[in-house]
């Protein structure tokens, strides 16, 4: 039996009951209409019996004289649940008169468990042949259209919906984006650990500290190899512009072991000249120039010079004023050159820590007493250098300023930026500690030693000692005693023309006669062919001590007649 009831009036012409809305599933909601009169116009709506309540509108009833459907207010079946019928906008509601069924009909539920009152299609029209028995029965409700614009909108379509999808996948597309910024991290983690870990290695092998690679041609032990530091080095000629003379020194920096080094060279070292012949260092410097004395460095001691600076006695005494004057530990009394008597105050006393001006540091820098080796004033020399670079800018523009301030043309291929900046370091290092002075021992000959081979060219300039061949030629000291000043150099070309090698050994008080001196006796005869290049008589030679790096010693003396 139909459970659905139709709209309008009951073919027994019973009360109609009229459609006024939808509930929230969208189902027609009815309440009682009036009864209608015999006479029926569908389109006007007239009141029924007296005992009917409300309006109804039936398009399909058939005639007037059609029964409504009975409807008992007054009788109720527990068995069937009232509910309170649902409103979406939160508006308060009277509950729904439940809906009796005809005996032996039973009422469906909906979704919520109450009573489904009817179901009317969308689109009016009769659906059974059967007329409806019954029809539901509700309070009265206000209904409006708007109240269920929400069924027409699809679930899948709604901004929440939307908004949850785009919440989902923003999320997982963060959680992509951080897995990958994390592998990232960690490949880059990984190469820079390889990138150390390759970088020290390398390091260790270039410094010489791999166990294994120690060099064992040093005997010391030692696992850095000497000859694979790297260093940085220049040649510093001071020449005495008013006594004359020079003195020479290597300023190393060894950028391996962060190491400086003044290395004090003596006058009396051996070189190649360029023609081949022996010369000195002394008078490399004095007759071959800068750069020809470089190159014969290089040649015996096995180094790379990088540049030469000359330093004139007067630029020396401006740049220690630059620096605001050094402090030296001071082993003579030097008196002052300008002194006009004798007895007064000497200009530098002897002790430690003596505080030099410029004037002061040049004094004690060419200072050599009577009776000393020129070793002597080199070393004062070597004490005043490491004064300045203690005293020296750290900062490479400012010592290069200090540089230019001084005025004095710097000699190519060394520009004032790389001398600033090498004497920068220098004085960086000098400061912590890291600078220390060493004398290149040479024998009297010239030549290097065994010991200066291994302490000084091999461990501190890197080099192999390559001194000229002893029986190259016989090297000659000459001392002008003469009291002219030009016989020296007289002296010196007589004995080159001859295939000696000559060795300044200064000027000294006036004597009578000439000595030629020799101290091995293999050297004898030498000296007499020396006596006879020279014009002096044979008896002139005599055993004795020679000066430092010669083999003959000569004191030229007022017997002497040069050209003879």
């Amino acid at each position: 039996m139909n459970d659905r009831y139709d709209a309008g009036y009951g073919t027994d012409g019973s009360a109609p009951y009229e459609l006024v809305g939808y509930d929230a599933y969208g189902r027609p909601v009815y309440r009682q209409a009036p009864p209608r009169p015999e006479a029926y116009d569908p389109y006007q709506q007239q009141p029924q019996q007296q005992g009917h309540q409300g309006y109804g509108y039936d398009p399909y009833a058939t005639g007037a004289g059609q029964p409504a459907p009975s409807y008992d207010q007054g009788t109720y079946d527990p068995s069937y649940p009232s509910y309170p019928s649902y409103d979406p906008y939160g508006t308060a509601q009277q509950p729904q008169q439940p809906h009796i069924p005809a005996q032996g009909q039973h009422a469906p539920y909906d979704p919520y468990g109450g009573p489904e009152t009817a179901h009317i299609p969308h689109q009016p029209g009769p659906v059974d042949d059967e007329p409806a028995e019954s029809a539901p029965a509700e309070q009265e409700r206000d209904y409006r259209t708007e109240q269920f614009a929400f069924v027409e909108e699809p679930d899948d379509d709604s901004e929440d919906v939307i908004d949850w999808l785009k919440f989902t996948e923003n999320r997982t597309e963060r959680r992509e984006e951080a897995r990958r910024r994390a592998r990232s991290r960690i490949v880059a983690l990984v190469v820079v650990l390889a990138l150390v870990a390759v970088g020290g290695v390398g390091y260790l092998w270039y410094a010489g500290k791999l166990p294994g690679l120690s060099d064992s041609g040093t005997g010391t032990g030692t696992t850095t190899a000497a000859g694979a530091q790297k260093r940085d080095v220049i040649v510093v000629h001071l020449h005495d512009t008013k006594k004359g003379g020079t003195a020479t020194a290597l300023l190393v920096d060894n950028t391996t072991t962060k190491q400086g080094t003044t290395v004090l060279l003596p006058n009396s070292l051996a070189l190649t000249a360029d023609d081949g012949t022996t010369t000195t260092l002394a008078k490399s410097v004095e007759d071959d120039g800068s750069e020809a004395t470089r190159t014969a460095l290089d040649t015996v001691l096995g180094t790379d010079i990088e540049g030469t600076w000359r330093l004139d006695t007067p630029f020396l005494l401006t740049l220690v004023d630059l620096v605001g004057t050094i402090e030296v530990d001071t082993n003579a009394d030097v008196p002052d050159p300008n002194a006009k008597k004798k007895g007064e105050a000497p200009l530098v006393r002897k002790g430690e820590k003596q505080t030099l001006s410029g004037k002061m540091a040049v004094a004690y820098a060419t200072y050599r007493a009577p009776g000393e080796s020129s070793n002597a004033q080199l070393e004062r020399f070597g004490q005043v250098l490491h004064g300045v670079l203690r005293k020296m800018t750290s900062d490479p523009d400012a010592a290069t300023t200090t540089v230019q301030t001084l005025g004095q043309i710097i000699e190519p291929p060394l520009t004032d930026a790389d001398l600033g900046s090498f004497l920068a370091r220098l004085s960086d290092l000098a400061k912590g500690g890291d600078h220390k002075t060493a004398l290149l021992p040479v024998q009297q000959d010239g030549t290097l030693s065994a010991e200066a081979s291994d302490s000084v060219v091999k461990e501190i300039l890197g080099g192999t000692a390559k001194s000229p061949d002893k029986d190259a030629a016989v090297s000659v000291s000459v001392r002008n005693a003469t009291g002219v000043k030009d016989n020296t150099e007289k002296a010196r070309v007589t004995l080159l023309n001859g295939g000696f090698t000559f060795l300044e050994g200064g000027s000294t008080t006036a004597a009578a006669k000439s000595k030629v001196v020799y101290a091995n006796a293999a050297d004898k005869e030498h000296a007499g062919e020396v006596a006879k290049t020279l014009g002096l008589p044979t008896g002139a030679v005599t055993k004795g001590d020679v000066s430092a790096g010669a083999r003959v010693s000569v004191v030229l003396g007022q017997d002497y007649e040069p050209g003879s």
